[in-house]
């Protein structure tokens, strides 16, 4: 059975949505013109700054809509592509220039930068943008203030292409968190048409109709099953891709994704588990990247009242089979995060707790707690996450049957996850896999241990750690105060316990016909730098 492009996305949903094998239909045919990906991840919104917006969906904010400024690249040790941190590059802003105080940044917008419908691009669309981040609440809001932009009042459309930020204080972050997904450019004309008086930031709207100025526009979007991006040949925010057409399949399970590209039926099979990235090494080209500022944990709610236990929690800690996981999880990719020194004498994040495996240690640990019989907890995963949590969780939960905890595994779908590990913040005990876009601890920190913030999934609260992380986020890596402050903030985070490092995991990437991958911290998939190389 065959198809044509045309007819492949006319029914395509049907066919993958009633057929078990539809899924391996053959796309080697579409023109060249046409690169198809195969993921295992659900896009559940067009707009990053809805609430309960998943990861996956972050790559429309990457390929469909623009920034002012973006990351430069730089090349691996093993000749891969990877986002450089050190280096700020133009996107929608021609230049910029920051005053001798490094309070105020001011951005000269490229003239001849249009959206999808022809309309320039003004530095009044930059600030209803801009406006929109920092008043939405959740997540964008938060991104917003890890670089000091807090309020409306701090950005300045001065003409239709001079814009500017004015900062509370000086932050090594600023700059570079105007560099990460959130703060996009909407065409605010479009937007506004479409606001009501209970959604002034035309969120409904923006949910399933993208409106930027990027390099792709959405031609379609079956939620859950596929979604199509267009060139926009206007696009002046880089090089133009080379890529007219990209069509991004949704495949569930991960044995049909790595069948679809061993066979060349798509170029590219995106975050493929561990176990496939280690067997297909010798077959295909696969990129195995460490993922930068990212661990995986396990993460112990405070509100779940025995995890209130300092024993209970450092007795979960010793249980767990740190090697055992690294191997039947990761299949050695990644980096360890266990068995560390307990001095601390650098800056360097991740980095090894000082927990290891001792069940004896765990024991007594439990014993001297106010549970020692022993108690029973859920332990949550997500299945979209599942080729490392569900074997992770196994592992874990046999674990802490021998220190009297009894669990029970819970799968939430992938479209639920986010909600309930890190908007409503209700799984007492889950896995996490949280990664810092901007490459410092305080980062990490700032989002994943003060109270309140998104990925602070375990409901974490300590006034030192609140007050250390405020201090270190827009101090310069070389002040002096900066190591002793950060050292204090390791110590008593590994103390305290809320998160549990596992390890640092390795993003996975299967490409056959296709070329000019390049990794991103935000782990989505960039398909304005990919080319096809005419073979599959």
């Amino acid at each position: 059975m065959s198809f044509s492009r045309r007819s492949f996305l006319q029914t395509g949903a049907a066919l993958m949505a009633g057929l078990p094998l539809a899924r391996a239909i053959p796309v080697t045919a579409a023109p060249l013109d046409t690169l198809v990906i195969a993921t295992g991840q659900t896009i559940n919104s067009l707009d990053l700054h809805r609430t309960g917006t998943n990861r996956p969906s972050y790559q429309i904010a990457i390929n469909c809509y623009d920034r002012l400024i973006t990351f430069g690249s730089k090349e691996l040790e093993d000749g891969s592509l990877s986002f450089d941190y050190t280096k700020i590059e133009p996107e929608l802003a021609e230049s910029w220039t920051t005053s001798e105080d490094g309070l105020t940044i001011t951005f000269k917008l490229k003239p001849n930068a249009v959206f999808w419908d022809g309309r320039k691009v003004t530095a009044a669309d930059v600030k209803w943008s801009f406006d929109r981040a920092v008043s939405v609440g959740g997540f964008p809001t938060t991104q917003m203030q890890a670089g000091g932009l807090t309020r409306p009042d701090q950005f300045e459309a001065v003409d239709e292409e001079t814009f500017v930020v004015k900062l509370d204080q000086a932050s090594k972050l600023s700059l570079p968190d105007l560099a990460v997904p959130v703060p996009f450019i909407i065409n605010s004309e479009v937007a506004k048409a479409n606001v009501t008086e209970d959604d002034p930031w035309a969120m409904e709207y923006l949910h399933t109709n993208p409106a930027g100025s990027g390099a792709y526009k959405v031609a379609r979007w079956d939620n859950g099953q596929q979604i199509v991006f267009e060139r926009f040949d206007g696009w002046v925010g880089g090089p133009l891709p080379e890529i007219p057409r990209v069509i991004q399949r949704e495949v569930p399970s991960p044995a049909t994704r790595r069948a679809l590209v061993e066979r060349g039926d798509v170029h590219i099979s995106f975050d493929i588990p561990d176990k496939d990235a280690a067997e297909l090494a010798d077959k295909l080209t696969v990129y195995s990247t460490p993922i930068a500022n990212t661990i995986h944990v396990v993460g112990i709610n405070y509100e779940f009242e025995p995890f209130q236990d300092s024993n209970v929690r450092k007795a979960i800690a010793y249980a767990i089979p740190y090697e055992e996981i690294f191997q039947t999880a990761a299949y050695g990719r990644g980096a360890p995060l266990w068995g560390g020194e307990a001095e601390i004498s650098d800056t360097v994040w991740p980095r090894k707790s000082p927990y290891f495996t001792d069940i004896e240690k765990a024991q007594e640990l439990m014993a001297a707690s106010a549970y020692p019989e022993g108690f029973s907890v859920p332990m949550s995963i997500s299945t979209d996450l599942s080729s490392w949590m569900e074997p992770t969780a196994l592992l874990i939960q046999e674990a802490l049957g021998k220190i009297g905890i009894t669990t029970e595994i819970e799968k939430i779908p992938g479209a639920n996850w986010r909600t309930a590990s890190l908007v409503e913040k209700r799984l007492p005990l889950h896995l996490e896999n949280f990664g810092g876009w901007l490459d410092t601890p305080d980062y990490y920190f700032f989002w994943a241990y003060m109270e309140g913030n998104l990925f602070n999934s375990s409901n974490y609260a300590n006034a030192e750690v609140q007050a250390l992380t405020e201090e270190t986020l827009p101090m310069a890596q070389d002040d002096p105060q900066y190591l002793p402050k950060i050292s204090r903030m390791f110590e008593i985070a590994f103390e305290d316990l809320p998160r549990i490092p596992l390890y640092q995991p390795a993003l996975n990437v299967a490409v056959n016909g296709a070329e000019g991958y390049e990794f991103w911290f935000h782990r989505q998939l960039d398909i304005r730098s990919l080319k096809g190389t005419g073979e599959a």
